[in-house]
């Protein structure tokens, strides 16, 4: 009797880690045949990926995350991207998935190259959807590696936004990462749903994400589905300059196309992401 207390105790403590280890993301499955992980961007959900993966899920088999804090999925604690990070491996190790393909839009596409730079021989192949090693580099003048607190003065003046002023930040933002007129109140609606302090502080934790040197330790192939707006130029000296570290990477440009390139250049975007995945 007493041996069998320990094994329903040993199998309740396995349990209780295997619940633990998905509590930062929600995945859906969809599609047969080698499995590919689908890792949406910033403050949004998974349903981001509804026409690639019909289009996919043919041939291979979808696993379509949305993050913690996004969608229906419960906030966790800080740190959230690393947390998000640890429990991808565990995943991959206890579904047993053979090398799959990741493919990320923005923040997924970040996750994406710091997964691949860390476990070289776990993944086939990584898709990235307009997004950069190191974000903070574009967004802060001067930016050198430094890593910023989550205490910090932006971060409070958002948190204390009233819900108009949060819903209106967002709404300017949204115009400018998707030309997709029809596709906006969408992605408003995804930003203007997260938790507010996820939004905050996960955001901060990709801003201290630098990738930059850690790329090169990457061995699989990369391919980059990249936006050309506001300007095609400087989106390939933006890209030049980030990913020098990885010469191997294919950096293929979307015309007309903002942030959201897999709305504003669908065809396009589908046609390349089944060209690299093959």
């Amino acid at each position: 009797m007493k041996s069998k207390g320990l094994l329903l105790l040993a199998f309740s403590v396995f349990v209780g880690i295997q619940l633990q280890a998905q509590r930062s993301f929600k995945v859906e499955v969809s599609g047969k045949g080698n499995p590919v992980l689908l890792f949406p961007g910033f403050g949004c959900t998974g349903e981001v990926w509804d026409e690639t993966v019909r289009r996919l899920s043919a041939g291979y088999e979808c696993h379509i995350f949305t993050f913690a804090g996004f969608g229906n999925v419960p906030a966790i604690d800080t740190p959230w991207l690393s947390t998000i990070k640890d429990d991808i491996v565990s995943y991959i190790k206890t579904r047993k998935l053979r090398k799959p393909v990741l493919l990320g839009h923005s923040l997924g596409g970040t996750l994406s190259l710091w997964l691949a730079s860390l476990e070289t021989g776990m993944f086939s192949k990584v898709i990235v959807a307009d997004a950069l090693p190191a974000s903070a580099a574009l967004m802060i003048p001067g930016y050198n590696g430094e890593k910023l607190a989550y205490d910090n003065p932006q971060s409070k003046a958002i948190l204390q936004m009233s819900d108009s002023a949060f819903k209106a930040m967002n709404r300017q933002a949204v115009g400018y990462m998707c030309l997709n007129k029809d596709r906006q109140q969408t992605i408003l609606n995804w930003m203007n749903s997260c938790d507010r302090k996820t939004y905050v502080y996960g955001y901060v934790d990709m801003l201290n994400l630098d990738l930059r040197r850690n790329i090169a330790a990457i061995t699989i192939p990369v391919t980059i589905l990249a936006a050309t707006f506001p300007g095609k130029q400087m989106a390939e000296n933006i890209y030049a300059a980030q990913y020098r570290h990885l010469p191997g990477v294919r950096v293929l440009y979307a015309d007309n196309a903002a942030h959201f390139v897999m709305y504003d250049q669908p065809e396009w975007f589908i046609d390349n992401v089944l060209k690299a995945i093959e």
